[in-house]
C-alpha cells in the first residue's frame, strides 16, 4: 500500500495547536524545516515516527517526567463533535531538567475509559500511556519545524527574553498525527528544549 503525501501546512497545524492556548505571535515564530536542516541531537530526537516519550527516555537514560502548563477540555461526546481533551505539556528528567514542550489534542472517543481516565489525570506522559494500553499505535504526517521562541515559550523553557538574539538560537520540534487502531486520535506539537 502507497502512503500518500501529507499535503497539510506544517506550520498552519503548529499554530492551530498552539492558538488552543495561546497567541502564535506570543508563542514564537514558526517555519517548516527539512531534516537536513535540523543540527544533532535534536534530528535524531524528532526525525522519526516513533513516540518522543520513548525518544526521550532513551535519550536521557531514564523515565521523564510529566507537568501540564494548562489544558481544555470539551466533554461534549456528541457524536457531530467528539469529546476531546487538550494539553500543554513540558517534559522533565528525574533531575527537574526541561527536555521537551508539548501540545497534544486527543479524541477521547477513542481510547478506552482507563487509558481516557490515566490521561485526564495528567500524572504520566501520553506515549507511555498509550503503550501500556496496548493500542495499535501508528505516528503519522511527521513534519520538522524550527522555531525561534517568544516569550510564552521562553518562559516555559526558563529562558530569559532574548530578544533579537533568539534569531541566532532557534529551537527545532515536530508536528505530527497518531492513529490509534488505524482511527485518527492524536496531533501532536512536539519541540526540543535548547541544550537537550
Amino acid at each position: 500500500m502507497r502512503v500518500e503525501p501529507d499535503t497539510r501546512d506544517p506550520v498552519a497545524r503548529a499554530e492551530a495547536l498552539v492558538r488552543l492556548f495561546c497567541s502564535p505571535g506570543n508563542f514564537g515564530a514558526i517555519r517548516s524545516v527539512a531534516p537536513s536542516q535540523v543540527p544533532e541531537p535534536a534530528r535524531t530526537l524528532l526525525d522519526h515516527h516513533s513516540h518522543m516519550t520513548v525518544a526521550m527516555e532513551r535519550f536521557h537514560g531514564g523515565d521523564v517526567r510529566l507537568r501540564v502548563v494548562a489544558s481544555v477540555n470539551d466533554g461534549s461526546g456528541k457524536p457531530t463533535h467528539p469529546a476531546w481533551y487538550a494539553r500543554e505539556i513540558l517534559l522533565e528528567t528525574q533531575g527537574g531538567k526541561i527536555v521537551q514542550h508539548g501540545i497534544v489534542r486527543i479524541d477521547l472517543t477513542t481510547l478506552n475509559a482507563a487509558a481516557a481516565q490515566a490521561i485526564r489525570e495528567a500524572r504520566r506522559p501520553l506515549g507511555r500511556i498509550l503503550i501500556e494500553a496496548g493500542m495499535l499505535r501508528e505516528v503519522h504526517s511527521v513534519s520538522l519545524l524550527e522555531v525561534e521562541p517568544g516569550p510564552h515559550l521562553n518562559s516555559l523553557f526558563r529562558l530569559p527574553d532574548r530578544g533579537a538574539a533568539a534569531a541566532d538560537a532557534p529551537v527545532y520540534g515536530r508536528v505530527a498525527d497518531i492513529q490509534l487502531d488505524g482511527r485518527p486520535a492524536v496531533e501532536l506539537l512536539e519541540i526540543v528544549a535548547p541544550a537537550t
